[in-house]
């Protein structure tokens, strides 16, 4: 049996921390990103709000 080694991921890295182990890190790439999926997902829930206002 494999033993598996000590996980401390976190959620948002500060750029000042030098271990990887973030699931988002606060870098242009990441902010853009996330207001782009942000943006999107507004788009969609207008649009469901917007079609069922249309078929009553």
């Amino acid at each position: 049996m494999m033993k598996q080694g000590e996980e401390t991921t976190k959620f948002v890295k500060e750029n000042h921390h030098p271990t990887e182990k973030y699931i988002l890190q606060k870098k242009r790439k990441t902010k853009i990103g996330t207001y782009i999926i942000t943006a999107i997902l507004l788009m969609i829930i207008v649009a469901l709000i917007l079609s069922a206002a249309d078929i009553r």
